[in-house]
């Protein structure tokens, strides 16, 4: 089990269209991968889920990832992050 923190980076937090794209990640993957924001715990291959964490700009945000693809999963995760989901920089 791997648990990393990444920063929410991009201009408008984690809306239908980054969450979209974290469940894209997460639902192809054999581990299980969860989503802790703000003290709750989120199952990260459901979109509901994603979204109702309300991750806004700037936050950190924890992936708990237990399974075969462990480390190929937080990978990709990271990578999406750093790409600010393919929008606009957060700068605060």
């Amino acid at each position: 089990m791997i648990i990393k923190s990444l920063k929410v980076i991009n201009k408008m937090g984690i809306h239908a269209r980054p969450a979209g794209a974290i469940v894209d990640i997460t639902s192809r993957a054999q581990s299980e991968v969860f989503l802790i924001h703000g003290g709750t715990r989120a199952n990260a291959k459901s979109i509901l889920n994603v979204m109702m964490l309300a991750i806004t700009p700037g936050s950190d945000v924890q992936f708990e990832i237990s399974g075969p693809d462990e480390e190929d999963v937080f990978q990709k995760l990271e990578q999406l992050f750093n790409d600010r989901f393919n929008e606009e920089h957060y700068d605060p």
